[in-house]
């Protein structure tokens, strides 16, 4: 009896349907997504990776307030995560967006260890709950942006951080939320100050739109449309105007003067936007984006072996 590949017991394992003949042309066809299941696949296989072992080291501090959003009209968590011997007094802030479904504990929880791996000093991490708003004014009158200009910065000015000037990351549905926060802040502060009659800088004062240092985007959600968004999370966007409004790929020419590293597993559905979108934004800004498709998918361990990387971008250009 002859023996069948590891490739072969996996596809057979998947029930699928996907028919191995043709010396394999099943599996090819699972892999360059003409059928479904590459995603399946690559968490079968080991293409997906492990989570890192835990880091060493006692953990961040966390801060927690719960407090009613008058922007999202509903009560909200915040949680500030200082480094471990740290007063928040000075500190820089790192505001860290959640993917959906998820919230400021959880988003909290995963930070936490990727700054001890990142052996972060200077700078503090905010999470906060945003819903599934993909990180934008909804039709509803949810506004996770308003909440976050409005009411978690002026919190975090009371707790003792720097507000003025932030840095920004986030995964998944976050990943898109800290992208487009990115290019609504910096066009803020570009009119800011040409009202002002200045150019634009990378300072702000406590009244204003926070400048942004830097930017950090685990698998961003960058859908090719309006329907493949609705597909994938009806809740995503309210409408194809709505979609069109908050194209993170349409506003990337704010993003020129703002450090970004933006990085996606290469079996992560989101791959090939996250690949379309760092190669637009390398031609606007004449440079290569760091970060790039590595191996892994769209999960947790894709997350915590890739976020210390993001807090170690951020922080120089922070400081």
């Amino acid at each position: 009896m002859p023996s069948l590949s590891r490739r072969a017991v996996l596809l057979g394992g998947l029930g699928l349907g996907v028919v191995l003949a043709g010396g394999g042309i099943g599996y090819e066809l699972v892999q360059d997504g003409t059928l479904p299941g590459k995603y399946e696949l690559a968490q079968l296989d080991g293409a997906c990776g492990s989570a890192p072992p835990a880091p060493s080291g006692p953990p961040p501090s966390r801060h927690t307030v719960s407090f009613f959003s008058a922007y999202r009209h509903r009560w909200v968590q915040m949680i500030t995560l200082v480094p471990a011997g740290e007063s928040p007094a000075g500190l820089g802030l790192v505001l860290a967006l959640h993917g959906a479904g998820g919230d400021a504990a959880g988003m909290a929880d995963q930070m936490a260890p990727a700054m001890m791996a990142a052996g972060v000093r200077g700078l503090a991490v905010v999470c906060v709950d945003g819903g599934d708003t993909y990180w934008h004014k909804r039709a509803d009158g949810d506004d996770p942006i308003g909440m976050i200009q409005h009411e978690v910065f002026p919190r975090a000015r009371a707790y003792g951080l720097q507000a003025g000037r932030i840095g920004l990351t986030g995964e998944s549905m976050g990943g898109y939320g800290a992208l487009l926060l990115a290019e609504r802040f910096a066009l803020a502060q570009t009119s800011q100050h040409r009202t002002a009659g200045v150019g634009p800088v990378l300072t702000a004062s406590a009244d204003l739109t926070p400048a942004v240092a830097a930017v950090a985007a685990l698998s961003p959600a960058i859908f090719a449309s309006y329907a493949d968004a609705r597909a994938a999370n009806e809740s995503s966007f309210d409408s194809a105007a709505d979609f069109a409004r908050n194209s993170v790929l349409a506003g990337l020419a704010a993003l020129r003067r703002v450090p970004a590293w933006i990085a996606c597993g290469d079996d992560d559905p989101f791959a090939p936007e996250t690949q379309v979108l760092r190669g637009r934004l390398a031609a606007i800004t004449g440079r290569t984006v760091p970060g790039g498709i590595l191996g892994g998918c769209h999960d947790d361990a894709f997350w915590a072996r890739n976020m210390p990387a993001a807090l170690e971008f951020i922080a120089p250009n922070l400081r």
